[in-house]
């Protein structure tokens, strides 16, 4: 951040917390706290346990132009570690192991759009994506971003200029099977339209 102060907007599960956080990082000349309403480039969230208010606070902050999120929690279930990353967290630590120093270098981090997790964390995140993606996900034809190959194959042609009638005949379907793919597609991840869901699948790396 070019030495820069980095804006942090607060997010406190309570009062208590928020004014601890705000007494041990006012002093610090790398970063700046501000309001939760206010725009700023990184989030810091500290949370207690990953409950549902917590959880509607991450989603809340996924919005467009949201900020990097660096979440200080208490313990986190395995499952809990898969919603965190998918609610766009860039960097977590641990309640117990957060000081002064640890929460601005995590701060730099996010703010310069860098992930962070701890070893142990990272290690037991890893492993569950692993069991998910063979246990549920090859089985079932499906990628890690939840598209089966047919469904990446049809928004691969559609991508090459191909029309629908065409796509049915190059892959031996209906075409009303592949409008229903492609009615799948845009529904599960809120796309809006063809170009839309081709765009989206590039992004991913899918096609």
């Amino acid at each position: 951040m070019n030495g820069e102060q980095i804006a942090v907007a607060l997010h406190a599960a309570d009062s208590i917390t928020r004014a601890g956080v705000t007494a041990a990082l006012r002093s610090r000349p790398e970063i700046r706290l501000v309001e939760p309403d206010e725009p700023a480039p990184v989030a810091l969230v500290v949370l207690e346990k990953l409950d549902g208010a917590a959880q509607q606070l991450l989603r809340r902050l996924q919005v467009p132009g949201s900020p990097n999120i660096v979440l200080v929690a208490g313990d986190l279930a395995d499952p809990e570690l898969l919603t965190i990353v998918s609610s766009g967290v860039s960097a977590v630590i641990r309640r117990s192991d957060a000081t002064p120093d640890t929460l601005v270098r995590l701060v730099k981090a996010a703010a310069a759009g860098q992930g962070a997790l701890p070893p142990d964390l990272l290690g037991r995140l890893l492993d569950r994506v692993s069991r998910l993606q063979r246990n549920v996900l090859n089985p079932n034809g499906w990628t890690m971003a939840g598209m089966s190959d047919r469904e990446t194959e049809v928004l691969r042609l559609i991508a090459d200029g191909f029309e629908t009638k065409e796509i049915a005949e190059k892959l031996c379907y209906s075409q009303r099977t592949v409008k229903s793919i492609l009615h799948d597609i845009t529904n599960r991840f809120q796309l809006r339209n063809r170009a839309h869901a081709v765009a989206f699948a590039l992004r991913e790396g899918l096609i």
